[in-house]
């Protein structure tokens, strides 16, 4: 036998082991843009999902009201055994007997069996009637709520999103840096070595470039954080990869900005789902005022009845048939002041909700104008750290010119190495904050 066939067996079991475990672990990336990781946190954020539930929820108490109006139909079936037939007193004096006497008698037969189907019909109700008419707006009011709870999630995934992907510009800022210093590093020690330059200069680099690189970890584990929390809030499985496709600039932060800052209450999701609750607390109370008016109902019956001595109801034998059909009224006349104190706090309802509306609208002018300014704030900022940056890179230059000729001291190339870092920093977060003021914008106007 070759003796390479156990060897290849036991790597083959050994690949086989091996792979079992990395085939479980396998993950699925997703490319988004941010419509479609927007689109894939309606479908899977838990509280989206809940809200959705809350619509069907909604709709099963909708089918119970419309069964309110429906006819109503039961049937019974039953046999008695008595085992002991009931006993009735007749009067003595039937049979002769002196008054004030009682004869027990038994009347019946051992084994009694029934069949009965019963129809009842609501023909008016006040209060069914109203929650027939408010089936649609309560679907409406659920629906709203659910793109209440969509569009909130909507806002924070923006935000996060587009910090992942201004986070790699800040990467990509930090490597130039780092690459910066890596050649001046390598400059500074030809100068080292000609003399030019103190051993201390070389360490000031080093202790720069080392603060550099210790910065871009940080960055990197916030951005790990940062993606992590993306997906917790888009319902993704941690282990799924996520890649973003979308790219942002400052001309796509400006674009949603002009003078015209026009706006309706009307377009905020919030604004209508209040305005919908409005709506059903007018219902309400038109419910609890027909709860004077009286109910008319129907009902209808068909039964048929057996008596025998023997247990034999499918032999020989009558049936004996009893039906009937019945009109009721029922006319409300005292009930304690019940109904009056159910309207009165229905209307109490309304005018708190109608409170509630007014409050907003004042709430959305409030939040309309801070989010404006933050906008044009934002953006004028962000102009200025731009220009602050290219300046801080030209002085950059030209100091590291004057270094490598020396001319120049290793205090201000330091100097403004650190000049040149502040200002990139404060460009990024500049950027980030006109990203959030226009999102806030869009939100406020009801046009995200």
């Amino acid at each position: 036998m070759n003796k390479r066939g156990p060897e290849r067996l036991a790597w083959l079991l050994c690949l086989t082991l091996i792979a079992g475990p990395l085939s479980a672990q396998t993950t699925t990336t997703h490319e988004f843009t941010i419509q479609q990781a927007v689109d894939y946190a309606r479908k899977n954020n838990v509280q989206v999902k809940n809200a959705l539930l809350n619509i069907k929820s909604q709709q099963q108490t909708n089918r119970e009201i419309t069964a309110s109006a429906l006819p109503t139909i039961t049937g019974n079936v039953g046999i008695t055994n008595y085992i002991e037939i009931p006993t009735s007193l007749l009067p003595g004096e039937i049979f002769g007997q002196p008054a004030g006497t009682y004869i027990p008698v038994k009347f019946g037969t051992k084994y009694n069996s029934s069949a009965n189907i019963q129809l009842q019909q609501l023909l008016f109700d006040g209060q069914v009637f109203i929650a027939l008419q408010a089936r649609a707006t309560s679907i409406e009011f659920q629906t709203k709520n659910m793109e209440v709870t969509e569009e909130a999630i909507k806002a924070n995934i923006y935000k996060i999103y587009y910090q992942l992907v201004l986070s790699k510009t800040q990467i990509d800022l930090l490597d130039a840096n780092i690459a910066r210093l890596q050649k001046l590093d390598h400059d500074a020690n030809a100068l080292y070595k000609n003399g030019f330059i103190e051993k201390l200069d070389l360490d000031k680099i080093a202790v720069q470039l080392s603060n550099l690189q210790t910065e871009k970890t940080k960055a990197l584990n916030s951005i790990s954080i940062g993606y992590l929390g993306l997906k917790t809030l888009m319902g993704m499985p941690v282990k799924d990869s996520l890649v973003l496709v979308d790219k942002i600039s400052e001309e796509q932060v400006k674009e949603d900005f002009s003078n015209d800052t026009s706006y309706h209450y009307s377009d905020r999701k919030d604004f209508q789902y209040v305005s919908l609750a409005k709506k059903l607390n007018e219902f309400n109370i038109k419910r609890y005022q027909l709860s004077y008016i009286p109910t008319l109902s129907l009902t209808g019956s068909y039964s048929k009845n057996a008596q025998r001595n023997k247990f034999d109801f499918l032999g020989k034998g009558d049936w004996f048939t009893t039906a009937y059909i019945g009109f009721n009224m029922a006319i409300p006349i005292f009930d304690g002041f019940a109904r009056s104190s159910r309207i009165n706090r229905s209307k109490i309802e309304l005018k708190e909700t109608e409170n509630q509306l007014d409050n907003l609208k004042l709430a959305i002018d409030s939040e309309v104008e801070q989010a404006k300014i933050n906008f044009k704030s934002s953006l004028a900022t962000m102009n200025f750290q731009k220009q602050n940056m290219q300046l801080a890179e030209t002085v950059y230059n030209q100091t590291k010119k004057k270094f490598e000729v020396g001319t120049g001291s290793n205090t201000e190339i330091t100097a403004a190495q650190t000049d040149l870092i502040t200002a990139q920093t404060n460009y990024i977060s500049a950027l980030y904050s006109a990203i959030i003021a226009r999102v806030d914008y869009l939100k406020a106007t009801g046009k995200l």
